[in-house]
């Protein structure tokens, strides 16, 4: 049966991928539609989606394929880095995406994000998260031709393109959505839809509201009265993948934008693709199952091609989508916000314990570590985790917000409250590094914080990430509110646009942008050359203070002992703590030796990475 579904005509080498992918695919096509009749013509289909695109990539995209399948861990690498901007705010359009790769190349980006670019309804789209066409770019931004050449110059200079594919729901705008409301033949069943409120009432009794500022509930009314599933805003409505052709549909977009040179899908939401009636239809096992579908699909077309997950929920539920076969990368939310909370409580044990019990991945994949992204901050650990050091999560949590939006006496922070639930007390946090940190307000250790939270990503493994503006301390921008488009969604405080002066200073040692700048990338030139820093593998180190977060990056012959102080004074890490390493040790930063022998001092809000070698 297997052999019926490979294509006729095709070359060797996509045969061979065919051969070796199409077997999982099968069988992942059975448990999610099995009981389906259309599910093998569906699969028939998607593989001769796959030939086709495979004939159709650019020689250039084939020598990466072969190049990425000798060098599976290239994504490893101590070099990797990464960045993240919207295109119009930090460059005007693809083209100033363009004029900006000498920065990217100084800077030493070798991933660059760039946010949702994709064709999206006027006025407030979610920041492009309401996707009105896939394979159209925002005429304001550029075009598809446009975004294509980009890739490749991107690629030349060692840079990977990364966008945002948001699958899980699009705009209400798409051509799709269209003609799934006016009940054209194949349509009809892309999204939810329902004639009154029996099924919403039913499915509302388990789901929780996402965007209670928007709407409340997992429904939203269409003109004519019917109802239709928009888990976050209205105009963003989720597709029904329990439909063979919405998988179809989606994996045919997937494989046009690896053909334009994309090289890294963020996969957007990816907890909440399937739909189940009795549950919270959150991380329900056939959202995996789809997912590993996907990557099944692209392993046989593009092969080169990463997805990375973006799963804001229980630190259990992240790790979960996170393998070869399904997502290769992953946004580590965690270590994210306990970075955060570490800053606010001046105690380290709770990302202390994070790092020893949730960093560990299987082979092939890495985390995609970073500061804050552009979306909102939200306390994700688990409450069972802060139990056993005898913290209680739904306080914490709400310490931890009003701390980091001023309302605590002495708080450092400049952050702003983000989709504010006053019946349930949830909220989440949005503002630039720099403002949350303390810059903003003038506080001493502001600079020191910026510097250690981007520390810890830089060296805990996987792809650190930047979001670029950061390394230059910008602050917080507070035009959005005058902005209707954008002043009922706060989290426009921390997109601000590219801020010129900074840059125009960073050389400035006078000013805060010059000192973290030259901080951050004295940093980045130092992870480059330390082969240590490569790969997941990290050894948790006790220093036997709570105010510090310590660990070890293993490598052949050393390792790179990494200690970071989260308080506002001193810490003595003594002789005895140190005494399975050889004393003498060098200072990776400040590239000189540096003596065990009489133990360590860290300074307030410092962080050490020194290379040791182990007794």
């Amino acid at each position: 049966m297997l052999d019926d579904l490979v294509v006729a005509g095709a070359d060797a080498e996509l045969l061979a991928r065919v051969r070796r992918h199409l077997p999982r695919l099968h069988g992942l096509f059975g448990r999610l539609y099995g009981d389906r009749p259309d599910a093998f013509d569906r699969l028939r289909s998607v593989v001769a989606l796959a030939a086709e695109s495979w004939h159709a990539r650019p020689e250039s995209l084939k020598q990466l394929d072969r190049e990425r399948e000798r060098h599976p861990d290239w994504f490893q690498s101590q070099r990797m880095l990464g960045g993240v901007c919207y295109v119009d705010r930090y460059a005007g359009g693809l083209a100033g995406i363009r004029d900006r790769i000498p920065y990217f190349r100084e800077l030493g980006l070798t991933y660059l994000h760039l946010m949702p670019l994709f064709e999206s309804p006027e006025g407030n789209s979610d920041g492009g998260y309401a996707v009105s066409s896939y394979r159209r770019v925002n005429p304001r931004l550029g075009t598809m031709a446009e975004l294509s050449d980009l890739a490749a110059e991107l690629r030349q200079a060692g840079i990977s393109l990364v966008v945002d594919f948001i699958f899980n729901h699009t705009s209400n705008e798409h051509e799709w959505a269209r003609k799934a409301v006016a009940g054209v033949a194949g349509y009809e069943d892309f999204y939810l839809i329902y004639p009154d409120r029996t099924m919403p009432d039913a499915y509302e009794r388990t789901t929780r509201e996402i965007f209670p500022d928007d709407h409340h509930g997992s429904f939203v009314q269409l003109p004519d009265g019917r109802w239709i599933w928009a888990t976050f805003y209205s105009f963003q409505w989720d597709l029904n993948y329990a439909n063979p052709a919405v998988f179809e549909a989606m994996a045919g977009e997937m494989l046009f934008l690896a053909n334009q040179g994309v090289e890294v899908l963020r996969m957007d939401a990816v907890a909440f693709i399937w739909k189940r009636l009795g549950t919270a239809c959150e991380s329900l096992p056939e959202a995996h199952l789809l997912l590993q579908a996907f990557n099944a699909v692209l392993r046989m077309a593009a092969p080169s091609l990463l997805f990375k997950s973006e799963a804001i929920v229980h630190p259990d539920e992240v790790a979960e989508y996170i393998s070869p076969d399904e997502c290769q990368l992953s946004y580590n939310p965690l270590q994210m916000a306990l970075t955060w909370e570490a800053l606010a409580t001046r105690d380290g044990r709770m990302l202390q314990q994070a790092l020893e019990r949730r960093h560990a991945l299987p082979e092939g994949t890495a985390w995609v570590n970073y500061v804050r992204s552009h979306d909102d901050i939200g306390w994700t650990f688990a409450d069972e985790d802060a139990a056993e050091l005898g913290i209680y999560g739904y306080p914490h949590r709400r310490f931890l917000n009003d701390f980091y939006v001023g309302r605590v006496a002495g708080s450092f922070a400049r952050g702003v409250p983000f989709q504010e639930n006053p019946r349930t007390g949830d909220a989440r946090v949005t503002g630039t590094t720099a403002s949350l940190a303390g810059i903003e307000a003038g506080d001493d250790g502001g600079e020191d914080r910026v510097i250690l939270a981007h520390a810890l990503a830089l060296s805990t493994g996987g792809i650190p990430l930047l979001y670029l503006g950061d390394e230059v301390a910008q602050l917080n921008d507070y035009s959005y509110e005058n902005d209707p488009a954008q002043a009922g969604d706060s989290r426009w405080v921390h997109r601000p646009h590219r801020p010129e002066h900074a840059y125009a200073h960073r050389t400035d040692p006078t000013t805060a942008a010059g000192r973290v700048f030259s901080r951050l990338t004295t940093l980045i030139a130092s992870r480059r050359d330390a082969p240590e820093l490569a790969g997941n593998d990290l050894w948790p180190f006790d220093a036997h203070d709570d105010h510090v977060v310590g660990f070890l990056r293993p490598g052949p012959s050393s390792a790179i002992l990494v200690l970071a102080n989260v308080g506002d004074h001193p810490v003595e890490v003594d002789a005895l703590t140190l005494s399975g390493m050889e004393p003498d040790a060098e200072d990776l930063v400040l590239g000189r030796p540096v003596s065990l022998r009489e133990g360590l001092l860290l300074a307030a809000h410092q962080v050490a990475w020194h290379r040791v070698r182990l007794r």
